[in-house]
Order: structure tokens, then C-alpha cells, then sequence
């Protein structure tokens, strides 16, 4: 049986594929950024899940998608980990979460976007994933993330640029104490995270002119950093996974249009189409 995975800091969805390709399960743990957590922090993450403490001892291949596991050292912490835990399992890989994103979204080139808790980019070129530059996370790039739009909100508010009967609810939605804030992002873990749970309200709302300018800027920001970064820029179909593109899709086709950008599809959760991949490229399963 194999193991599949996509996570990011928040959450990670598992799903279980015997050698027919049929599914066993579907389980959500705990985000495992191997960037942002300590190692204790994964371990305990991943030993809490009851389905996957069930099978661990069945599974035979792992392969993990997720935020944070683009460079060598997070990415073998987190290998060591998963291949310490599935202890009869002979195959763990662990790749960038982008390699899942283009897996979801496409088997022609193209570049893909990732706007979840955190943000990304690569291009595809048919068979290898091409990433321009390194992400640095959510203190210096992330842009039109989660935490992205987590901090804008805070600023907003606190600066009043946030208009009053809005402000009104986000009061009464969040412990907007300062000290709270704080606390959370300087002193606890995962302050990334903690800054995405913001970027709901924007979603949990009825659309109005500050949350679509708010929105815009973000993912006009995104599109001059990570996208347009590639000379195929013009060429290739742009595509988008995460919630806050599914939610957004109206405002990147705006965002997208001036420049002739080509969007293409938008997929909000990559690991049910990961499930598609791995019957046809993997299991071999027609």
C-alpha cells in the first residue's frame, strides 16, 4: 500500500491507495512544516493521528508532498521522521509541495501557483519542475498567502485603515489584544499559521470594496513576484491551487487580464487529483 500526503503548515490530508488504486482512507493531521516546526513538534504531530497510528506498521511506500521541504535539511529531517515512524515502509520520499501542486494541475507545461497558509511558485516544463527562486517564507516573501493577508488585516485594523462596521465584526471575531498578537509571534511556535487563521475573515464575509482591494493588491503582488518571474510567463496557462485562489478566481482573471496572462485550472485541494496521477503514472492502473 502507499501512502500519500500534501501538507502545509496548517493541515496535511493522507490518503491510503492499496495496489488496485482503490482508496483505504482519507485522514487530516496536523500541518508538518518541517521549515517552521521543531522536530519534536513533527513527531508528536504525526503520532497523534489514530488512522495512521492503525496502518503504520502495514504501509510499504510513502510519499510526501509539503511546505518547507524544498531544501536538503528540512527535507531529510522530515524523511528521517516519516521513515522512523512507518518503520516497514521501503520507500519514503519527500518532495516540494510544488511537485504535488503540478501533479494536481497539469500534465502540460505550465506554471503553478501555490496560495495556501503559504505561498509558491514553479514552472513545468512537461517533466521537470523549475522553481526561479528559492521561498524565503512568510517573514519576507508569502505573498498573497494566508499569512500574507493575516498581516494586512492586522495593520489595517490597528492602523484604522479598516473601515468601522468591519473593524466592528474583526472585534468581535479575534483577540485583537496586543499583547495576544504579540505573544503569538514572537514568543509561541508556528506564528505563520496562527497569522492564516486571520485570512478567513476575509472569506467568511460578503464581499465588499475593501475586501477586494485588499485581495487585488495581494495577488497583484504575487503575480509581479512569482509569476511573471518566468520568461514562459506569456506562453504557458498559468495555474493556482489553495483555497484562497479557489475563493478568489474573479479577482486573478482581473489581476491576470492586463498583462495577457493565460489562467488555466484552479484546484483548490491537490490531493484528490493526486489520487487521478497516481492511478494513471504510478500504479499504473488504466
Amino acid at each position: 500500500m502507499i501512502l500519500i500526503a500534501d501538507g502545509g503548515s496548517t493541515k496535511c490530508d493522507w490518503i491510503l491507495l492499496n495496489n488496485e488504486g482503490e482508496q483505504v482512507f482519507k485522514t487530516r493531521s496536523k500541518g508538518l512544516n518541517p521549515a517552521v516546526f521543531k522536530e519534536v513538534i513533527l513527531e508528536e504531530r504525526l503520532a497523534e493521528n489514530p488512522e495512521l497510528a492503525e496502518v503504520r506498521d502495514t504501509i510499504e511506500k510513502v510519499h510526501f508532498y509539503g511546505a518547507g521541504c524544498g531544501t536538503p535539511t528540512p527535507r531529510e529531517l522530515l524523511k528521517s521522521i516519516i521513515a522512523n515512524y512507518f518503520t516497514n515502509a521501503d520507500e519514503v520520499l519527500v518532495m516540494e509541495d510544488t511537485v504535488a501542486a503540478v501533479h494536481a494541475a497539469t500534465s502540460e507545461p505550465g506554471i503553478v501557483c501555490i496560495l495556501g497558509t503559504g505561498s509558491n511558485s514553479c514552472y513545468f516544463d512537461g517533466k521537470q519542475v523549475i522553481q526561479a527562486v528559492d521561498s524565503l517564507g512568510y517573514i519576507l516573501m508569502d505573498e498573497a498567502s494566508g499569512n500574507y493577508f493575516g498581516k494586512r488585516l492586522i495593520r489595517d485594523y490597528y492602523y484604522k485603515r479598516m473601515p468601522p462596521e468591519i473593524a466592528e465584526k474583526f472585534e468581535k471575531e479575534f483577540d485583537l489584544n496586543s499583547d495576544t498578537i504579540k505573544m503569538h509571534l514572537y514568543r509561541k511556535d508556528n506564528p505563520n499559521t496562527y497569522l492564516a487563521n486571520f485570512a478567513e475573515f476575509i472569506f467568511t464575509n460578503e464581499r465588499n470594496g475593501y475586501f477586494y482591494k485588499l485581495l487585488h493588491e495581494g495577488l497583484t503582488d504575487f503575480v509581479h513576484s512569482r509569476v511573471m518571474i518566468y520568461p514562459q510567463v506569456n506562453s504557458v496557462p498559468v495555474h493556482f491551487i489553495g483555497s484562497i485562489a479557489f475563493f478568489s478566481e474573479d479577482i486573478i482573471r482581473a489581476v491576470l487580464q492586463p498583462y495577457g496572462i493565460q489562467l488555466g485550472n484552479i484546484v483548490r485541494r491537490p490531493i484528490d487529483a493526486l489520487i487521478e496521477y497516481y492511478r494513471k503514472n504510478v500504479l499504473k492502473i488504466s
